[in-house]
């Protein structure tokens, strides 16, 4: 999940190598590109992949939400892509234009704009909520040091992991339970957590008393951060874990069983809530986000929620008509080919296609006529004594221009 010290500190735009402009196909298509090549699965041991694999995801995870993605250009419009620096000299330094009467003007009321007074107020809650973010949600420079603490060391929502999953096209169709395997950060056994070697525990903060945050003055403000001491979890270890070296978190390789819905298709990105990340401290999980990849199949093809099938047929059987046992994904089907067929024909199917939730598409089966492409001295009589007996001219239109020798 991204602060608001991500969206205005961070360019999601320039890590999918998109303009600002882009739309949502041109966002996905970026991103699916930058997946496949980042993924850890294809770079084993390059943390500069994993890195920007990581990058990647968080910038797609908010400009692929239209809600985010509005959230974020609103905020990098308000506070500019430097991010926020006030009291860099002079009052309203760092804030586009200054604070409303600059020096020697109208004092500016920092309090109103934190609670959404003002130009910003019924903007999604108002400049608060992104001022929230910045000093760790309601942990904002004018709580209580108990309050800070909380935030600073309370529960923590894991991350969310993304992993690719490659099907089989009728597994694709019809749905299937599958095994992944995959590397995500997870809880560190050895610690559970803590991040002090096994024996010993970490102790207070002595620098911000388990506060997490310590405050500053610069100019007329005074700002809360995390604490140095502690990077902002309130305690110190002193003798780390030698196996997570004191974060209380390792990289695990585990193995979760995963239902794929019916109907999936190439490329789609599928949210499986909680089954990312374990959550610290007794947060919840994060989401682990499936991109679905398909095989191709021998037979069938696919055209949204339809199936398609081409089956060759003998002359006798378009001219005469016939019966055809067809297959589908799940059997096969009586299918009745009616006297005169032409080759391309399709028929429709109903049922035999993709299932979606409450329905499912047609198996479109296309016929086309097979013609031999060497001929006994016996068919070759046969099919000239045919042609003798067959009616008419197929090529009725073309015969006529051709006999009177020019175009129409």
């Amino acid at each position: 999940m991204s602060s608001t010290r991500d969206f205005i500190e961070k360019d999601y735009y320039a890590a999918l190598g998109v303009p600002k402009d882009a739309d949502a196909a041109a966002i996905k298509k970026a991103y699916r590109q930058l997946a496949r090549e980042l993924h850890p699965d294809k770079n084993p041991g390059n943390t500069q992949a994993e890195t920007r694999f990581k990058e990647v995801s968080e910038a797609y995870d908010v400009l692929s939400d239209t809600k985010r993605r509005a959230e974020y250009d609103e905020a990098r419009r308000l506070f500019g892509a430097g991010g926020f620096r006030p009291g860099a000299g002079t009052p309203g330094a760092g804030f586009p234009g200054g604070f409303p009467g600059g020096a020697g003007g109208t004092t500016f009321d920092f309090g109103d704009l934190l609670n959404g007074a003002g130009a910003g107020a019924g903007r999604a809650g108002g400049l608060g909520d992104l001022f929230g973010g910045l000093f760790g949600g309601a942990a904002g420079p004018g709580a209580s040091a108990r309050t800070r603490s909380q935030a600073a060391s309370g529960p923590a929502r894991g991350q969310d992991v993304e992993t690719e999953a490659t099907l089989a096209f009728d597994e694709a169709v019809l749905g299937v339970t599958v095994p992944l395997r995959m590397q995500s950060p997870g809880t560190c056994p050895t610690c559970a957590g803590t991040g002090a070697k096994p024996g010993t525990s970490p102790h207070t903060c002595p620098v911000c008393n388990g506060a997490g945050v310590t405050s500053r003055s610069q100019g007329a403000f005074a700002f809360s951060e995390p604490c140095r001491e502690c990077r902002g979890t309130g305690s110190v270890v002193d003798d780390p874990c030698a196996d997570c070296r004191g974060s209380g978190v390792t990289t695990q390789i585990r193995t979760i069983t995963v239902r794929i819905p019916a109907g999936v298709k190439d490329g789609q990105r599928i949210r499986l809530p909680g089954k990312g990340a374990p959550g610290r401290r007794g947060g919840p999980a994060g989401d682990l986000f499936v991109v679905v990849h398909v095989s191709g199949h021998d037979l069938f093809g696919r055209s949204g929620e339809d199936l398609t099938l081409t089956v060759p047929i003998s002359f006798a059987e378009a001219a005469l008509g016939t019966t055809l046992t067809v297959p589908t994904l799940e059997g096969s089907v009586s299918l009745k080919v009616p006297a005169g067929t032409s080759s391309g024909r399709t028929f429709r199917v109903r049922g035999r296609g993709v299932h979606g939730k409450g329905h499912s598409g047609d198996l479109l089966v296309t016929v086309e006529v097979a013609v031999p492409t060497r001929l006994t001295p016996g068919a070759r009589e046969a099919v000239e004594k045919l042609a003798a007996e067959l009616p008419d001219d197929p090529r009725p239109e073309i015969t006529a221009v051709l006999r009177e020798g020019g175009s129409r």
